[in-house]
C-alpha cells in the first residue's frame, strides 16, 4: 500500500476539478493528530466543495481504530441526508 500510494498525487488536480465540477457532497473525518496527513491537507476539499461535512476528530492516521464508532455515526447521519431513499 505504501509502494502505491506515490500514483495518487499526480491524480490530485483532476480529481478536485472533477469535485468542482460535480459537486458531490462529502463526509470528511480527519484526525486531528495525523502526523502522515495534517489536518491542512482538508483545505482544498474546503475550498472546493459546497456540500462538504469536516469534522476534526481526536485520533491520528488510523482514525478507524481510535474513533470508528464516532465515524460510523457520522456516516449513517450522512447518507441518511444525501441518499435517496
Amino acid at each position: 500500500m505504501f509502494l502505491s500510494y506515490g500514483s495518487n498525487p499526480p491524480h490530485y488536480p483532476e480529481w478536485q476539478a472533477y469535485f468542482r465540477q460535480h459537486q458531490p457532497p462529502m463526509l470528511i473525518a480527519w484526525g486531528a493528530n495525523d502526523q502522515i496527513f495534517p489536518a491542512a491537507g482538508a483545505e482544498p476539499y474546503k475550498r472546493d466543495l459546497k456540500t462538504l461535512e469536516f469534522h476534526l476528530l481526536d485520533a491520528g492516521h488510523f482514525a478507524l481504530e481510535s474513533a470508528g464508532d464516532q465515524i460510523a455515526g457520522l456516516m449513517r447521519d450522512f447518507l441518511g441526508r444525501h441518499v435517496a431513499k
